[in-house]
């Protein structure tokens, strides 16, 4: 861990527990990382088998959060850590569970993908909508990727860049939607695939959503901070006070 951030404790044991629950932390993230994209491989070749796979796999994601509560749970009960090595175990719960709802909507990209290639027909949207929607995956992806390597290093200037990429996904996900609803209005048999592929982009979306969650939660550890229910620029102006108070 840098900046440090967190001392070294008495116990060499304490030690281990923080840094075994941050490495299963990053190996979730890994998990997940590898859902969304295989979810989006999915949904750009309508392969059931993959879907179903993603589906099942989803389980594993669950159980890693789970896992990782409980010894949360016993690090607080044993330890009651304070200050730095407080906030960490708070930013851990808060990270896994939203790294586990990420794992969920990839679990409906491949629930959408499998549904549309079991009905497919004439009335799938066109390779342009398909390949906006993967754009918008690619970015939420590269979202969660960053958002993990700011937590690992603890960097508030990466977290920040991060949370500003949300805004990107935000338009590529309103211009896919007018998109969407502009071809179901031309053509009503296209109804229901395409809902599948704008459920599909709504799960993207709230992908990025939570990967603004998770750099939240590095600004708070790092910072101590509390950066939700606040403005791109307030958030920034913050980090940026806290950094002026240590100089």
């Amino acid at each position: 861990m840098e900046k440090g951030l967190f001392t070294k404790h008495i116990s060499q044991q304490f030690n281990e527990e923080l840094e075994n629950v941050r490495q299963k932390v990053l190996t979730m993230g890994g998990l997940v990382e590898e859902q969304i994209e295989q979810a989006l491989e999915s949904l750009s070749t309508l392969d059931s088998d993959l879907s179903k796979e993603v589906i099942e796999r989803d389980q594993k994601v669950n159980t890693y959060e789970v896992n990782i509560d409980e010894e949360c749970t016993r690090i607080l009960a044993k330890r009651q850590p304070a200050a730095g090595d407080l906030r960490l175990v708070v930013a851990i719960i808060k990270t896994i569970t939203d790294l586990e709802r990420v794992g969920d909507e990839a679990e409906k990209i491949a629930r959408m993908a499998n549904h549309i290639a079991l009905s497919m027909d004439n009335s799938l949207p066109s390779k342009k909508q398909f390949g906006a929607v993967m754009n918008l995956g690619n970015h939420v992806k590269s979202m969660i990727n960053q958002a993990l390597d700011a937590f690992a290093r603890l960097d508030v200037d990466a977290a920040l860049r991060v949370a500003q990429m949300e805004k990107t996904a935000d338009k590529e996900y309103d211009a896919i939607t007018r998109q969407l609803i502009t071809y179901m209005m031309e053509d009503p048999r296209s109804i229901s695939p395409a809902l599948d592929v704008l459920w599909s982009a709504r799960s993207l979306e709230r992908i990025g959503d939570h990967a603004r969650n998770i750099c939240e939660y590095v600004i708070y550890l790092v910072e101590g901070k509390d950066v939700r229910h606040v403005s791109l620029k307030e958030m920034q102006a913050l980090a940026s006070s806290s950094e002026n108070a240590d100089n």
